[in-house]
């Protein structure tokens, strides 16, 4: 697991800020993330504060450690480096109980400096950069935050896509009981804009794999875009379904052969596949080595 308790004797009296600075081998600044993530407890596994005085025998921290399943780089320089995730790997942990993530890998290889410079969905396969250090991890988020990048998507969709579309719709919270779900209906949302360039076409099955070009970069966006033209990415348990099969995917209850019958693949067919950029006056341009493995089965 990549959460890992590590005890230390308290001194009773102490402010806890106080105590994990001077008493561990924690820095100021990593102190006040864990007190503000609520990873410090006490003997009886209550939170602790900052600004609470120690009233215990024992202090505990929750404290990432990654290990490692194998998976490494692509590429790599000495300030950034770049993983091709496979599907099904969340990229951060969403509790402490999370037994593997993308981040397990970063750390592992590259210490508790290193960070992710944006993310992609848990299901969605490809490209991730990752930054080495704290100032590349500045850099490139700031990137990552003014669109100084080009990011190239794959996308297995249903039905025949005939033409290029640009598909530019506002996007937002969707008023449904599916949490996390977005839609295209509210003229509030949030401005976007998606590219789509038809691929190839499977008379067998009625799919078309596109490639999907995101200008901005919403919660969703390509998902929400393709479904709201009608062409729904296969695979996808939350767009292009009823809410019954949405709700028992976020309840992790939906087999494996139910979301095949309705979903089309046991899997989101969506993947990060090129990425291209400047740093420091050099130009990068990335590509997947996994697009055969992903749509090998849909298009031999």
């Amino acid at each position: 697991m990549p959460f890992v308790l590590k005890q230390y004797s308290a001194i009773q009296g102490e402010k806890i800020q106080h105590f994990l600075i001077n008493n561990t081998d924690l820095s100021g600044s990593q102190s006040q993330k864990l007190l503000s993530k609520n990873r410090v407890f006490d003997d009886q596994n209550n939170i602790l504060k900052n600004g609470d005085t120690i009233n215990c025998q024992t202090i505990q921290v929750a404290v990432f450690e990654g290990h490692s399943r194998g998976l490494k780089p692509i590429f790599e320089t000495p300030d950034f480096a770049v993983f091709d995730k496979p599907s099904g790997v969340m990229v951060h942990p969403t509790r402490k109980t999370t037994e593997y993530c993308l981040l397990d890998e970063v750390r592992y290889f590259f210490g508790d400096e290193a960070s992710l410079a944006h993310r992609i969905d848990a299901e969605t396969s490809g490209l991730v950069l990752v930054a080495k250090n704290k100032q590349s991890s500045r850099q490139l988020k700031m990137m990552f935050e003014h669109r100084q990048y080009n990011k190239e998507y794959l996308a297995l969709v249903k039905g025949q896509v005939l033409t290029d579309l640009t598909i530019e719709k506002p996007i937002s919270k969707a008023d449904s009981n599916i949490r996390m779900k977005m839609t295209c209906d509210s003229e509030a949302g949030k401005q976007s804009k998606t590219f789509i360039h038809p691929l190839k076409f499977n008379e067998s099955n009625q799919t078309t794999m596109v490639k999907a070009i995101p200008v901005t970069g919403r919660q969703h966006q390509i998902r929400v875009h393709l479904d709201s033209v009608g062409h729904s990415i296969i695979g996808d348990p939350i767009y292009g379904v009823n809410e019954s099969i949405a709700n028992e995917y976020l309840c992790k209850t939906l087999s494996d052969e139910k979301r095949l019958k309705f979903t089309g693949a046991n899997r989101l067919m969506l993947h990060a596949h090129k990425l291209s950029f400047s740093y420091k006056e050099v130009d990068y341009n990335i590509t997947s080595k996994q697009e055969k493995t992903v749509f090998s089965k849909f298009f031999k």
